[in-house]
């Protein structure tokens, strides 16, 4: 395999991600209209949640599990003062996309925050850069030209800056609608493994893919997460599935949890080890923490501290212990760290 040439701050950036063996094991806490509302929800009739709801939340988040991860994302918008919390040597991603997508405008186009860069978000600490993009990689060509084109600016904003850009792509058709349905179960495989090799294209300028797992493992038979009836695949298949997704990538990857239990989500990333899948750790968020949101919500902050400390501690303590067991270094992909020639 020949050389692969990275730029020093691209390096040191997933670098700081990662821990000393290359893996990606970061905890996700940049979730903001979707928190807000589920602690209202937990709240009861009338229930709200204020924008220092999500200030504390995130903070006492990020000071108990960043102990026990290498990473942490955040937002810009309720996460900066959580920064201060985080444990020494944890490295930081900060999100760029606004949250949410205009339902009035088809195709759930992406938009930035107005008031960020790039450069203004390595000024406040960014290690590395995500952004989020809901892509259907067989919409309408006017769409995913939109979304190609804003992808390949971002890029070049990382470049410029010489910050990793990690891509969230998330699978959707409006067509069938629910992405927890059997239907779309039956058909995401074919969509995760086509943005994997999109997205992957030196013209985007992604250095980390952040991706969903390619199966549900709901519909997997045979799966301890099986809800009974259909099953959209095997075990095997699921299993091929995974390693099909993983070879059309040509950038190193980890997955997102994408909302389902820790129990789930550990069963899954146990799947792709034994299908031999070169994932390079995870962002975890829901999975870890959901379970806190009615505690912090009738409780407060104190309650929501002892629950992570217990249970949240637990949750990505196991999940710790899988990735130690199936998960790769990032730079595996490129051939090892002593084939990477680092430039700059």
């Amino acid at each position: 395999m020949p050389k692969v040439r990275i730029s020093k701050g691209k390096f040191d950036g997933i670098n700081a991600c990662a821990d000393d063996k290359g893996v990606i094991a970061a905890a996700a806490m940049d979730q903001r209209g979707s928190l807000q509302k589920a602690i209202a929800k937990a709240r009861g009739d009338g229930g709200t949640a204020t924008e220092a709801d999500l200030i504390a939340f995130k903070t006492v988040v990020t000071q108990v599990l960043t102990k026990h991860a290498s990473a942490i994302l955040l937002d810009p918008e309720f996460g900066l003062s959580a920064l201060k919390s985080r444990a020494p040597g944890t490295g930081v991603l900060l999100a760029y996309e606004k949250t949410g997508y205009d339902v009035s405008v088809k195709g759930r186009l992406p938009d930035l925050l107005p008031e960020w860069s790039v450069r203004r978000l390595v000024e406040v600490g960014a290690d590395a850069i995500k952004i989020l993009l809901y892509y259907n990689p067989f919409d309408e060509e006017r769409i995913n030209t939109i979304k190609h084109a804003f992808i390949e600016r971002i890029g070049a904003e990382c470049a410029a800056v010489d910050v990793p850009f990690f891509l969230e792509p998330l699978a959707y058709d409006d067509a069938i609608g629910d992405e927890k349905s059997f239907e779309f179960a039956k058909v995401k495989p074919k969509y995760v493994t086509r943005y994997m090799e999109e997205f992957s294209k030196p013209r985007y300028g992604v250095d980390v893919l952040k991706v969903e797992v390619p199966v549900n493992l709901k519909y997997v038979e045979g799966a301890h997460a099986f809800a009974g009836g259909q099953a959209a695949y095997s075990r095997q298949e699921a299993m091929s599935h995974f390693r099909a997704a993983a070879n059309a990538a040509t950038k190193p990857f980890i997955y997102l949890s994408a909302g389902v239990t820790d129990e789930i989500f550990r069963e899954t990333l146990e799947i792709a080890a034994e299908a031999g899948t070169p994932f390079s750790g995870v962002l975890c968020g829901r999975a870890t923490w959901q379970d806190a949101i009615p505690v912090f919500a009738n409780e407060g902050v104190g309650a929501l501290e002892s629950w992570l400390e217990d249970r949240g501690v637990q949750n990505i303590e196991a999940l710790n212990q899988v990735l130690a067991k199936g998960a790769k270094p990032w730079w595996g992909l490129y051939g090892g760290k002593e084939n990477i020639e680092v430039v700059g």
